[in-house]
Order: C-alpha cells, then structure tokens, then sequence
C-alpha cells in the first residue's frame, strides 16, 4: 500500500493519508480525483484497518461506480466484502428496504420512472378537477421535483400565487397516489431516507455509528436533500471525505448546488481543505485559458492549474462569417489533421451549448463524408418533435404515407385513440383506399355513406383531422416549404404541445425553430426538394455506430469525458451564454463554469469558435461574440482569422487585428477614394485558390475587403486592390 501512495503526487498523497476528521479536496479538471477516491478507500481498509463493512462510498452514475468499485479490486488484490458502494439512489433504496418497518409504505416498493410520474400527475390533476392544459402536467411535476429536491413536504409548500397554490394541491395528491401504490418516485429515495433519519433518532444512530468514513465523488453536484442526509450519516464518526470541484458544477437546473461546498466548510469548520491542482490532461496553455475565465467568477476557492505536458499549443480562436462557416471550419480542420496521419477521427470532439446547433454540423460532416457519433443527445433528425414536424410535412406530400399518418394522427392529441385508427385502417381496407385519402374524402365529404362503419364521436374527430389535411394538400403546390411548415405548426398548435414551459420544453421547440431555418433556404414553393434533403441527410444510422468517428456532443453531455482535440462552436451572446441566463446572475455564473467544464476536455488542441452572424427564418443578423472570450488575454489565443473591431469590455484592453489569414499585406491608404466592387453571391477567380463566393465586402481604410469562401480552402478574407480577383460573369 505505502508503495501505492508513492506513485501519487503530494497533494494526492495528502489527500489519501488525511487522518481522521472531515476533508474537503478541491479536485481541479484531470487531477486524478477516481485515482484518490479510491485509494483512500484502499488507504483506509489496508493501513488503517478499517473494515469494508464500516464504509460508504457514494457517486451519481452507475458507471462511475463501477469504475470505483473495480479500481479499489485492484488496488486491495481483491474484492471489499461489506463495501457499501454505489450510486446515492440506489444506497438509498436498499435503506429504505431494510427500515420499511419505520415508514408508510412496504419494503416492496416499486419506483416509478418518468413516464410513470407524468401520469401520476396527471390523474392527481383529474382527481382534483384541474385542467391539465391549463395546469401542464410536466410543469407541475417539475415544480414537485424541485420541492422534493429542497426537502419541502407538501404541507409546508409556500404558497405566494394561484400557481403555488394548484401545485400543493397537486403534490399532496400525488403522494397519497404514490402510497396507495406502493410507489416511489426518485426524489422519494432521497426524501424519505433524509426524513427517516430527521425524524427517528435510533435509525439515524444506527447507521452513524456503522458508517465510520463515508467517501462522496461530485460533491459540487449534491442538492440539499443529499447533503442533509450525508450531514445525519455522519453525525457520529464526522469521517466525511468529499470531493468535488464548485467550478464544474453545470447542473443546476437537476437540483445541483454548488454552494453545499460552502456550506460544509461552514458546518465542519475542522475540515481539512485539500487542492488537487496538478493536471494530467491538458497542456499548460489550454489550462492557461481555463484559469482566466473561471478566475471571473466570484466566491469560489481558487485553483492554480498546472501540467507537466509542456505549455503545448496556444488555443485557437476562430471568427466565421456565420454559423454554416463555423461547421465548414470545423470539418476543414478535422480533413487537415487527420490527413497527416498523425490523429484519428476519435480525437476529435465538436462540442456546443444547446442541440439544435447539432443541425448545421452534422450537414456538414456529412457532406464531407467525416464519420460522426452524438453523445448524451438523439441525433437532431432523430427527435421526437422534428420526426413529427416532418412526418406531417411528409403526409401533405403524400397522404398516402401511412408511416407519418400513423406518427401524427393524434399528436397532439385530439381523441383519435388506437382503436378509432384501427376503425379507419379496417375501413379503407374494406374501400380498397389508404387511411389518408379516406381521411381526404371524410374532410371533403362528413357525411360519407362509408363512413358510417364509424361511430359518431370518432368520426367527429376523424372528420376534423381530415379537414386540416385536406386544406393543406390544395396549398401544398402555392407555399414554399416554410410558410407550409408554419401554416401546419400554427394549425395544429404544436408549439403549445411541445413547450410545457420547462427547460426540456424550450429545447424541443428550440429544435423546430432550427428545423424552420433549413425550410427557409428553400424558396420556390413545393415540399419535394425539402423533404428530398431531409430524408438523404437523416438515412445515416450506420455511421452512429462507428467507432472511427468524430464525436458530437453538447457541453453538459462532456462533463467527465477527453478528448486529444476539442472545438466549440457557436462562442456568441445569447448562445453561450445562453440568452435565458441574462436576467439571472446565478444562471450567468454557471454558464461560464460550463465553458470551463468544456475547455478542460481538451487534451492536446483547443479551438474557440464565434461567428460574425447566425441565420434566423432564412436571414442572416449579426451576433456579438461571448463575453466569456473577453476573459482570455491575447497572448494565450492564436487567431486563426482576423477578429472584427469591437468595444472592448470594462477591464480588457482595445482588440487589434493582428493576423491575416490569407497572405496579403496591406498597402499604404489610396489617395483616391475607392467604391465597392464585390456582391454577396457573386463568383470570382483566384489565380492560387481557384473559384469562390462572396460572401461579404466594406470599404475600410480606403480600400475593399472581401470575404470569399474558397471550395478547396475555405474563408479568406483579402484586400481588394491586392488579391488580384477576376469578378466571373
């Protein structure tokens, strides 16, 4: 064992061997934190004798456990019998069996997913004689959640509007449901064990006096009832070992509070503080910039990042004329360094703040014929709300799709069931017709001879339906493909069936105005080239399961994962930082503890992307870069574009242009004022570079620049009088 702890640097072995009493270690990004959880668990049952009975050992995931609970195998040469090791829900499911005895409900519980708990809700809502379009179910499970999360019973619910109001109402309904089940719901596990233990001193006594050191992994993302229940846990022994760093706490919106760590030092005023600061990841220029924008934040314990990698390569920081060219840069730079020979596609991670941006860059790796995979998201043609969008769209193409019928029939739901769509089926069966051109003749024709095989109330709704469908087809031909997207979305409300007002809500509607701006790029009217573009750019599921692919994921989604080359995309106000966050400091505050969780995956190279303009409905509108990019200092960034002239922020000093990509020297200003010769969208000829677009052009210091866009190279941006361009006809 001793010969263990001498592989460990000093803060490490510190750490490890820390005697009796609470500690804090502050574990910096790739600081080898699993490494000291689990020898200290090694330390404690091989040096100090304690037995694996005596000790609990808790994370968050399933995965991180077992990686735990295999290290320690390893390091002890064998299994830990009695080790109490697992995830917090699951420890708090096996007490709760155990101490049934003590609590309303039997020790065969069974624990509701999320499914489950919606339409728990839901019959709590009817129960109650509340209308759940008016009182969406997954808003006020959501509000239910987070009083769980806060250790808040429904009786002692504050009350300050209607809303409150209804939500009490229908928390306390849906916890007698639950009970009258024998149910639990995940917040239950934690609940019930911080309440069993508040409230019954010889259980709490119990367990405080078994678990002698009790080990916490992501400390920084327990919530209150966690922490409670950690506080009664170890009420007897105080051995209360966590780890966890406040500057990667990116899940508030889960129930996540960094300030526990604060509050432990608070409670255990003893505590020893222990920083992890050494990095075994990245180099020390990609911690470099790490450090200068998590240092903007207040109260938190500062960390000096350092590696013994070398100081590596400076970030890159790249400014697109639009989001298309920030997926373009991002696939050009992969094609590059992987032609070398020298990395693989699996180095490679594209990271970005929401999944809608998702979109452009899987076009983008799919145009260039580049293996991707997504992480901890469906694929944007993948997801619920656009397969219905499209599925709807597919259906006025072509009523005789029964696949889309079938998907948005009754989505949102308008009281056509399984069995009404099995009636329709069996009758155009028996009619020799599709269901959707049954459907087109019932709008045309309600009173349908044919149709009375269907009973009265199911026609109704048929007939509506067939109403709807039967108006879209007869404009189908005259809209382009966005005004019929918008005429189908406003028919059918599905903005208010999709957005139920919580953050999943916004996302999913997010996703369909992202879908809305692929539509608007096609101006002439009809469906065919949209709907063509759609189904060639969503038929690649063969690509997901390949492992010699680049890797696609947003930036919660990478917390805890690597990478030898990191880019993140779309560094823009109102993106990263999310335009929710701007009214709430709180909010603000985790959004750039989210771009540090992102630049820490880096190992090797890191790029930073903005762009001078984002596209909405079809038009482009200009974007300010991320006011986290003013936290950089120049010299640790390498420009790999010139950055347009902008104030700079309080605090930082004048942005200069200071690098030209293209090899152009400016000249001397002309004593002769000069106009514009370059339009957007026209073709000119490089005698180096070949054909390209335009795609912007100013006047400044008396000459012309010219962004064009180079098919073999790129996005260059040249000086008129000098790049010697020949204006195509």
């Amino acid at each position: 064992m001793m010969h263990l702890i001498e592989k460990l640097n000093p803060q490490q072995q510190q750490a490890v061997t820390a005697g009796l009493g609470p500690v804090l270690v502050m574990a910096g990004p790739g600081s080898g934190k699993t490494r000291v959880l689990t020898s200290r668990i090694a330390y404690l049952i091989g040096e100090m004798g304690v037995r694996p009975y005596n000790i609990l050992a808790v994370t968050f995931t399933n995965k991180a456990a077992r990686e735990m609970a295999n290290r320690v195998t390893d390091l002890l040469g064998g299994v830990a019998p009695g080790l109490t090791l697992g995830t917090f829900h699951a420890t708090c499911a096996r007490l709760l069996r155990r101490e049934a005895q003590h609590l309303p409900f039997d020790d065969n519980f069974v624990i509701y997913d999320q499914d489950d708990q919606l339409d728990l809700v839901k019959r709590a809502l009817a129960d109650l004689n509340l209308d759940e379009k008016r009182h969406r179910p997954p808003v006020v499970h959501n509000a239910i959640s987070n009083a769980k999360n806060e250790l808040i019973l429904p009786d002692a619910y504050p009350v300050q509007s209607y809303l409150d109001e209804v939500v009490r109402r229908v928390y306390k309904r849906y916890q007698e449901l639950l009970l009258s089940n024998n149910a639990l719901d995940f917040d239950d596990l934690l609940l019930w064990t911080a309440y069993l233990l508040e409230e019954n001193a010889s259980v709490r006594e119990k367990y405080a006096r078994r678990f002698e050191h009790i080990l916490v992994d992501e400390f920084q993302d327990t919530n209150q009832a966690q922490y409670r229940l950690l506080r009664h846990l170890s009420s007897f022994h105080r051995n209360l070992f966590v780890v966890g760093d406040a500057d990667q706490s990116i899940y508030r919106w889960r129930g996540a509070d960094y300030r526990n760590v604060l509050r432990f030092q608070k409670d255990f005023a003893d505590a020893q503080v222990i920083l992890l600061e050494q990095n075994y990841r990245s180099t020390q220029a990609i911690l470099d910039v790490a450090m200068a924008v998590i240092d903007q934040n207040p109260q938190r314990i500062r960390k000096h990042l350092f590696t013994e990698r070398g100081a590596g390569q400076k970030v890159v920081l790249f400014e697109a004329y639009d989001d298309r060219k920030e997926a373009e840069f991002v696939v050009d730079t992969i094609r590059s360094l992987t032609a070398r020979g020298r990395m693989g596609l699996s180095d490679f991670a594209v990271m970005y703040r929401t999944n809608a941006q998702s979109r452009l860059l899987e076009e983008a790796f799919l145009q260039a014929g580049i293996p991707y995979k997504l992480v901890g998201a469906q694929r944007f043609y993948g997801r619920r709300e656009i397969k219905d969008v499209i599925a709807y769209l597919r259906l006025v193409h072509n009523p005789n799709d029964e696949i889309s019928l079938t998907r948005v029939i009754n989505a949102p739901t308008r009281g056509i069931g399984e069995k009404t769509f099995l009636s329709l089926r069996t009758l155009a069966l028996r009619l020799e017709t599709s269901p959707g051109a049954l459907l087109l003749e019932m709008g045309r024709n309600p009173e349908a001879p044919a149709a009375d095989a269907i009973n009265s109330r199911a026609r109704a709704a048929l007939v509506n339906f067939g109403d709807l469908l039967r108006n879209w087809v007869a404009v189908k031909d005259s809209l382009t493909p966005l005004a019929m997207m918008e005429r189908v979305l406003e028919d059918v409300h599905y903005r208010s069936y999709i957005d139920d007002g919580t953050d999943e809500g916004r996302d999913r509607w997010e996703n369909v105005l992202e879908l809305r701006r692929l539509a608007a790029e096609f101006q002439q009217p009809g469906l065919d080239a949209f709907l063509e573009r759609v189904a060639l750019v969503s038929d690649q599921d063969t690509l997901e399961g390949t492992t010699n692919a680049a890797t696609l994921l947003t930036l919660h989604a990478a917390k805890g994962l690597e990478f030898p080359v990191v880019f993140i995309t779309g560094l823009n106000d109102g993106t990263l930082p999310h335009s929710r966050s701007f009214d709430d400091p709180e909010a603000m505050l985790e959004e750039c503890r989210l771009f540090y969780v992102g630049i820490t995956r880096a190992k090797d190279r890191l790029y930073l992307i903005f762009s001078q303009n984002r596209t909405a409905y079809g038009f482009s509108e200009p974007v300010a870069p991320s006011r986290f990019l003013d936290y950089i200092p120049y010299d640790l960034l390498d420009e790999a574009q010139p950055t347009r002239s902008r104030q700079p922020r309080k605090g930082q000093g004048e942005r200069r242009l200071e690098r030209w990509d293209a090899a152009e020297v400016i000249p001397s200003r002309p004593a002769a004022p000069v106009e514009r010769r370059y339009q957007p969208g026209m073709r000119v000829h490089h005698p180096s570079w070949g054909e390209g677009m335009v795609l912007n052009s100013k006047l400044q210091d008396g000459d012309e620049i010219v962004d064009v866009h180079f098919a073999g190279v790129g996005l260059k941006r040249l000086v008129a009088s000098l790049a010697r361009l020949e204006i195509k006809v």
